[in-house]
């Protein structure tokens, strides 16, 4: 982000306040990829905030965008909402004051955990307040000049797949198609009246259907037909607030409005005859102001789901992320890679070896004496400039042992507590081991596959028990005489490994041999056999401390 943020000061000349901006529109959930969209521009201000400069994240929720199409899972009469604003759609679930609100307002709470601090602008506020007038009509008296910009680019635009990886080719040709919609009318030939830069919603409908076929430049009244309802309209852009520029002019508006210097985007909005080139040269011809300096950032998939698409819905989010990762583990994910590094994130198993490679990477930024690229990321990943630090667990006990004792325990939290205490993790209360512990739980609920859960058993297994080999039975008798009532794990531990030792002479602190260490993997087995239906599971000493010597005890016949 340093070079980012370089960028950033020349564009607004030093000493200046810098704006870092970011544009996101609610029209469906805002995944884990386009939070790469508000994470950028927040760590380059970060850079800034710590160098001492004067600068402000400012995002603009294009809430004022068409609601384009009806998502799986809503109501089929929602397509009579097509064409409206999205905070004119009401919200399907009826738990928020419109559709854009709906999609809004987890995306802010889940910032807010993640540290990220912006001003936040209702583009519909924006618009139908008139704070664009004045842009608005000179965007419509120069659309001869915008529209030969956009003739010339239109020419030079690449196929939805050229040059793109086939996870980003899907959204590059919904942005296309979607940009299409924006600059064409609803009929018309390609004058300077079909491409009008400016577009109404039908002030009988609603919608944005409508062919401007008119305009008086001394009245500065715009004619219009709405294709949906049939009504004839005017609307006077002097004095009504009714519509909004189309995208490939409205982007470059708000950089002058905004005086943004830098403002990063995915590859669609940048690749040729798309929003970002034809904005570099409708920005200072028409709006006087330089394109901001910026950074192309790359796609970020999810393991398992082939493209995430926030219109297609069941894709996720940071909310969902959050709920098995620490914020700072998440912000880790983005910060310590390029902008331009596409990346995975992983739900499933590789969440463990997350959580060990971010302990161990917490452990070594402690040590001032090792200081490398690596912990100034989880630095910058743990902290912000005027939060400082954010939450994580007084007592960091390891995910891999949380989650294998939440799996066990039934998510009870006293007793996980217990166990994480004889293992060598004390703590005053269950509160010092929040808030990863609910995280654990969380993620072996949500993403640990049923057939790999630990299911304990709750009768014995009466016919494994009356098929025991001698030296099954053996092992039990010497198991279930030395197994301590309350013991610690250390004593669980050096009983479950001990079992095979005694059995063959030894003493439970002599080393095994290899004819021991057969036996031990077979003890193994014969007590997952018996105590949870499988060949194996959670570490036993942590299962059977779990469980308790009681239920051990019946569960193994005694």
């Amino acid at each position: 982000m340093t070079r980012a943020a370089d960028d950033a000061v020349r564009h607004a000349g030093e000493g200046n306040l810098v704006t870092v901006a970011s544009g996101a529109s609610p029209s469906g959930p805002i995944h884990l990829g386009n939070l790469r969209e508000f994470i950028t521009p927040h760590f380059v201000a970060e850079e800034l905030r710590r160098r001492g400069e004067p600068v402000r994240h400012l995002h603009s929720w294009d809430d004022f965008d068409r609601f384009r199409k009806v998502p799986a899972g809503v109501p089929a009469e929602w397509a009579d909402h097509i064409g409206r604003p999205l905070t004119a759609v009401p919200d399907p679930w009826e738990c928020h004051p419109s559709w854009a609100e709906h999609f809004k307002a987890p995306l802010q709470d889940a910032l807010r955990e993640l540290g990220v601090e912006m001003e936040e602008i209702s583009q519909t506020e924006m618009y139908t307040s008139g704070a664009y007038r004045q842009q608005v009509l000179e965007a419509v008296a120069r659309r001869d000049d915008i529209e030969a910009v956009l003739a010339k680019h239109r020419t030079k635009k690449v196929s939805a797949g050229e040059d793109a990886s086939a996870q980003e080719a899907a959204d590059l040709a919904d942005s296309v198609a979607n940009e299409d919609a924006d600059e064409a009318t609803a009929g018309g030939s390609p004058d300077s009246i079909a491409r009008f830069p400016y577009r109404p919603y039908c002030r009988e409908c609603g919608r944005d259907t409508v062919t401007t076929t008119a305009y008086d430049e001394a009245t500065t009244t715009l004619s219009y037909t709405c294709s949906s309802c049939g009504h004839d309209g005017t609307t006077d852009l002097s004095s009504d607030n009714d519509g909004k520029l189309v995208w490939k002019v409205d982007w470059p508006m708000r950089w002058a409005y905004e005086k943004v210097n830098f403002e990063p985007a995915g590859r669609d909005h940048m690749t040729p005859g798309s929003s970002y080139t034809v904005g570099t040269e409708i920005a200072p011809s028409i709006f006087d102001w330089r394109a901001p300096a910026r950074v192309i950032y790359a796609f970020v998939g999810f393991a398992g789901v082939q493209k995430m698409s926030s219109s297609a819905g069941g894709v996720p989010t940071a909310t969902d992320a959050l709920r098995i990762l620490e914020a700072p583990m998440l912000r880790w994910l983005y910060v310590r890679r390029a902008p331009t590094q596409a990346f995975d994130i992983d739900f499933g198993p590789a969440v463990v070896r997350l959580y060990d490679e971010w302990d161990a990477l917490g452990r070594k930024a402690a040590d001032p004496a090792k200081a490398d690229v690596a912990t100034l990321a989880w630095h910058r990943a743990s902290e912000t400039a005027s939060a400082g630090r954010l939450p994580t667990p007084a007592v960091p006990v390891p995910f891999r042992t949380l989650s294998s004792v939440a799996d066990v325990t039934a998510g009870s939290a006293e007793l996980i507590s217990r166990i994480v205490e004889s293992s060598g993790f004390p703590h005053d209360s269950v509160a010092d081991l929040e808030p990863r512990l609910s995280k654990a739980m969380q993620w072996t609920v949500e993403h640990v596959p049923s057939d790999e859960r630990t299911t304990v058993r709750e009768t014995p297994d009466t016919e494994r028990l009356a098929s025991l080999s001698e030296d099954e039975e053996l092992w039990l008798r010497i198991f279930l005489d030395r197994l301590p009532e309350d013991g610690d794990l250390d004593a669980v531990t050096s009983v479950v490994y001990g079992v095979p030792k005694v059995a063959r002479g030894l003493g439970f602190e002599d080393a095994p041999t290899d004819q021991v260490k057969a036996d031990q993997k077979d003890f193994f087995r014969l007590l997952y056999n018996l105590l949870v239906d499988a060949d194996r599971g959670p570490r036993l000493p942590t299962l059977v401390l779990a469980l308790g010597p009681e239920k051990v005890r019946r569960l193994l016949g005694a």
